[in-house]
């Protein structure tokens, strides 16, 4: 059912956000529109709402040919131009600027940049570069030498996949991240169990599941470069400074952490780390502060490997619902229960 309060603001304020999630109708004009649409603001009392265009019409009502409802609104446009663009590149055997990349889109470069950056998180060139290696390391185990799969992958040369600045290098991405050790120890916690996992660095990994081998092999499928060590004693400090924040979110974990991930990534993984507990972000509230995109965002935090110490789960959607968690929704909710509790005193 509709939250017609909700539905109102959002016209008023002409949210983009919302095109796509309902359509309104002016009773005077016999006329529905999108949220986003540019034409004067109706009256409260003349206005009806729809889930869609389709009711709207069944209703009686005919589509506004400036806003066209029925059709792709902006910024569902800007999307499937984005995703071309996302095709072109991955298909490309060569790279492509970004000057050609937008001749073939059919935007100006400055506006797919933004466009793709707030969309992704990276610009089209950083994009290109990711997935390039992600064909190297796909590669590299099966090739008959680092050479080959580095050329296979579109590298011109080996020395531009050290230039690419990656943790590894191409041999130790061959020989299964030899020189590199991750110590790990699971226990249980009031969130059934936990796999926390750690570099020289400090803390890489920490996973909420039920099942030790699930838990183990979700590690290796996220670290598959690495030496895995199982240290229960070894960790066993930093496994009670966890199970204590989640008993108690007050007393937080001071762990020094090993995050791995894109320019963008870090950045949306430090705004998580600033949420004080006892509070939620919504995810276009967030993007907001990071000039990005709440899509953009979301998928920033479902890449987040470290649970509970970098809170992706004070993050929510609109009416603060319980959107996504890797760790299932009956844990996020439960942190969220826990922290409010604890931010109460009681």
């Amino acid at each position: 059912m509709l939250d017609t309060d909700r539905c109102w603001e959002a016209l008023c304020a002409r949210d983009a956000a919302f095109d796509g999630r309902f359509v309104f109708a002016v009773q005077s004009t016999g006329i529905f529109c999108r949220p986003s649409c540019p034409a004067r603001r109706p009256r409260r009392d003349r206005v009806r709402f729809f889930h869609n265009a389709d009711d709207a019409e069944a209703a009686g009502f005919r589509p506004c040919r400036r806003c066209w409802p029925q059709a792709q609104s902006p910024a569902e446009q800007l999307d499937a131009l984005v995703i071309a663009a996302c095709r072109l590149l991955d298909d490309a055997p060569q790279p492509l600027s970004l000057a050609r990349l937008a001749a073939k889109i059919g935007l100006s470069p400055s506006h797919l940049a933004r466009a793709f950056k707030a969309r992704t998180g990276l610009t089209p060139n950083a994009w290109a570069a990711a997935r390039r290696r992600e064909r190297l390391h796909a590669q590299l185990p099966a090739a008959n030498n680092v050479l080959d799969a580095v050329l296979a992958a579109g590298y011109p040369s080996t020395r531009a996949v050290y230039a690419d600045g990656d943790a590894l290098s191409p041999a130790q991405r061959r020989r299964k991240g030899a020189g590199e050790i991750l110590r790990y120890a699971i226990a249980p916690c009031p969130l059934g169990l936990l796999l926390l996992a750690a570099s020289d660095r400090g803390v890489c990994a920490l996973l909420f599941g039920d099942d030790e081998p699930a838990l183990e092999q979700e590690l290796r499928e996220r670290f598959a470069a690495a030496h895995l060590q199982r240290d229960q004693m070894g960790l066993g400090d930093w496994l009670q400074a966890v199970i204590t924040q989640l008993e108690e979110p007050a007393r937080a974990a001071q762990l020094p952490l090993d995050l791995r991930g894109s320019a963008f990534q870090q950045r949306v993984w430090q705004a998580l780390q600033a949420i004080p507990p006892g509070q939620t972000r919504r995810y276009g509230e967030l993007a907001s502060t990071l000039n990005s995109h709440a899509r953009a965002v979301a998928r920033a935090c479902a890449s987040n490997p470290i649970a509970l110490l970098v809170p992706c789960h004070r993050v929510v959607g609109a009416q603060q619902a319980l959107t996504g968690y890797r760790w299932g929704l009956a844990r996020k909710a439960a942190l969220l229960a826990r922290e409010a509790q604890d931010d109460t005193g009681d």
